[in-house]
């Protein structure tokens, strides 16, 4: 019974007597900067969950900014300034950008009307003839289907 009231206390009691979480706001919102940020080090991995030690000094360097009082515009152009297109999870639509958006779109084309031609050119021709059996295949033929 002892234990069933030491249990009680522990999973009931003892959660009622932590003290609230409270969040800091400037932390989500340099959370939410870095997600969109691909670290320079790791490969496509965002800022926010690299262990990396160039994705901690990004961190903190949002996080200076956003204390200083800078626009999440203004961070972001910090950083391509810095390190390029490169370092945005989602490149730009124009420029070079452009061209990793459009390629895969044109590759799939490419590739549909390909297949298509292929297949188009093959239903046109005329399946060759089987070849003739001879006499001695014609001979197992007939064996096997005797047999069932």
């Amino acid at each position: 019974m002892r234990r069933a009231w030491l249990l009680f206390l522990l999973l009931v009691a003892a959660p009622a007597t932590s003290a609230p979480v409270s969040e800091d706001p400037l932390e989500r919102r340099m959370l939410e900067i870095a997600k969109d940020l691909r670290c320079a080090v790791c490969q496509n991995q965002p800022v926010s969950e690299s262990n990396a030690d160039l994705a901690r000094d990004m961190r903190a360097i949002i996080r200076e900014q956003l204390a200083a009082g800078k626009t999440r515009e203004e961070i972001v152009d910090y950083f391509v300034a810095r390190y390029g297109d490169y370092v945005l999870l989602k490149p730009p639509y124009q420029g070079p950008g452009f061209v990793l958006w459009v390629t895969p779109a044109l590759v799939l084309i490419g590739l549909a009307l390909f297949a298509f031609a292929y297949i188009k050119r093959r239903q046109g021709r005329p399946l060759p003839p089987p070849p003739e059996l001879s006499e001695e295949d014609l001979a197992r033929v007939r064996a096997a289907r005797s047999q069932d």
